[in-house]
């Protein structure tokens, strides 16, 4: 059989294997070494996988956005005859302050438990805070029961996105990550739903606050199902288990393929679990602060997310059926389902064009759209309430005109919003290296947190204060701040895998090294499907002119290597 020609797949393979641990030592290993036959394709595993774990994102839109509604229509079944604005600011900053807390141990405790444990463990205090919200008699026990939401928010706000980050197909997991996004903000679609739904039924504020426990209790049942993340497994050292999960992901790539798939995976992660295994986690939380690659990695995700809650828009999400109440929509809740909407439809078109156009340039754009909508909604603010001395007073007959301004700043706002800012600063896991990855989602998205916190606790008072044409300035002005840093200081991360991510936080914040490996990695992926062709034109030539020379039958299975199957 000295004739059969060798297999030029197979003979690359055997490269790779060799340039895998060189490269990994080395620091530049690149997933671009390790290209499977249809990893441009999602599978249903996939999708089913992102789907069931993106019930998170519907539970933190649904139960952030329910209040909204629960607020008007509470009356006086807690107690007062009407909640006071302290009393509203509570009940929906306890909620925040459970999720600062939720997410300030999630990434931690999922880095010890695993990502499908603690994703189980946000579901069971989901169905706790809404049974015990459905059933409460007095304020403080509702403040309890959002308290307790907030807790499976925070949680479930961490680890969903870095659960599917790390099952996503490199080229595909800013998208993933967006369907999560997706889920948040239909969460919230289905909220103002349901508040509209029982807007005007006695004690109907139950039913939409309660009615959380159903997907809580679904996701819960689905996570039986589940793999847990392919990392987690190597660290673990079960590579089988890994090496399962990574054949299901990339479905229609070959054996040999999977293998480099998962011995590329261990060199790269290699010394992350050497770190883990050897520090505490005492250490590893100091060498997020002073390491300088995880330093900027944790100035990055900080700053975006709390970039994505000072510009104000969660104001909208716990407040906007108040709001349009009090400038003379007769039906506040259905106008508020519109504003909701708009941030599903545009996370959609996210969802469609953030890993082709990328995260930085998304942003680059979207945010100055922020900041058009919030100053042209200072602006109407201004002139609608100049009658009442620049301040909202509630069954006063504003300007039907200014009052319909003010609702299309708000929807050009949320567009803006939706698009770029309500699911970039999300990706936030790519950003942090495999053995900080659950500390710096976790302080990351704490970040979040105390920042939603900030402007959910001072809203109504900032109202108050400088009026609302005052503080929707404000937020434009905020909005102004984050853009910068965005200039400055976010780089673009498409189309980088999770351990390459890491490479471009060494010398600054990466902007220009990011573009750099970017347009090598392309460069690479195109020289490689045209040697894979060029292989394949050989390898098919010189086996028709075997047949031809009768060396072989032409029906003959000992051609080894198809190299359509590899």
């Amino acid at each position: 059989m000295a004739n059969v020609p060798v297999d030029p797949e197979k003979a690359r393979d055997g490269e790779v294997y060799d340039n895998i641990a060189a490269a990994a030592a080395s620091g530049e290993l690149s997933e671009a070494l390790v290209v499977a036959e249809g990893e441009e394709k999602t599978t249903w595993f996939v999708w089913l996988l992102v789907a069931c774990a993106s019930i998170s994102g519907l539970l933190f839109g649904y139960d952030t956005g329910v209040i909204s509604g629960a607020l008007v229509t509470i009356g006086g079944d807690l107690g007062p005859a009407e909640l006071s604005s302290g009393q509203k600011e509570l009940i929906t900053s306890s909620t925040t302050l459970g999720a600062l807390i939720g997410g300030l141990v999630a990434g931690i405790l999922s880095d010890f438990l695993g990502r499908r444990p603690v994703l189980g463990i946000a579901d069971i205090i989901f169905i706790g805070g809404a049974i015990g919200q459905a059933v409460c008699h007095t304020v403080w026990s509702m403040i309890g029961g959002r308290f307790l939401i907030g807790v499976g928010v925070g949680v479930a706000a961490c680890v969903a996105p870095l659960y599917i980050q790390e099952l996503s197909p490199t080229r595909l997991r800013g998208r993933m990550v967006v369907v999560n996004v997706v889920m948040i903000t239909g969460g919230q679609v289905v909220a103002y739903g349901i508040d509209a739904a029982f807007a005007n039924t006695h004690g109907g504020w139950r039913w939409m606050v309660g009615l959380g426990a159903v997907p809580a209790a679904a996701q819960a049942a689905f996570l039986f199902f589940l793999p847990e993340s392919p990392r987690i497994m190597i660290q673990r050292d079960n590579q089988e288990a890994a090496r399962q999960t990574i054949t299901r992901i990339y479905a229609h790539a070959t054996p040999e393929q999977i293998d480099l798939k998962v011995k590329a995976l261990v060199a790269a992660v290699e010394l992350s679990v050497e770190i883990t295994k050897t520090t505490t986690f005492f250490q590893r939380l100091r060498l997020i602060l002073t390491d300088p690659i995880n330093r900027r990695a944790l100035i990055v995700g900080c700053g975006m997310q709390a970039f994505q809650q000072l510009c104000g828009f969660n104001t909208l999400m716990y407040y906007s059926v108040t709001l349009f109440k009090e400038i003379g929509f007769d039906q506040p809740t259905a106008v508020g389902l519109i504003v909701s909407g708009t941030n599903f439809v545009f996370t959609l078109i996210a969802l469609k064009y953030i890993d082709i156009i990328g995260r930085r340039k998304i942003m680059l754009w979207s945010a100055p759209g922020m900041i058009v909508g919030l100053v042209l909604a200072s602006i109407s603010f201004h002139f609608l309430t100049r009658k009442t001395g620049g301040d909202l007073v509630d069954g006063t007959q504003y300007s039907s005109t200014w009052s319909a301004i003010v609702l299309v700043a708000m929807i050009f706002y949320v567009a803006s919003y939706a698009t770029g800012l309500g699911n970039v600063p999300w990706q936030q896991g790519e950003l942090f290296g495999l053995e900080v990855r659950g500390i710096g989602t976790s302080l990351a998205t704490t970040t979040n947190w105390a920042g939603n916190l900030l402007i959910g606790a001072t809203y109504l008072s900032l109202m108050d204060r400088i009026t609302p044409a005052g503080a929707f300035g404000f937020y434009a002005g905020l909005c102004l701040l984050g853009w910068l840093f965005v200039v400055f200081c976010f780089p673009e991360t498409a189309g980088l895998s999770l351990e390459e991510v890491r490479l471009i936080f060494r010398a600054g914040f990466g902007i220009r090294e990011s573009e750099k490996l970017r347009k090598e990695k392309r460069a690479l992926q195109v020289r490689e499907k045209a040697e894979r062709a060029q292989a394949r034109t050989r390898h098919a030539q010189a086996t028709m002119q075997m047949q031809d020379g009768g060396t072989l039958p032409r029906d003959s299975s000992s051609v080894e290597g198809d190299p359509e199957k590899a």
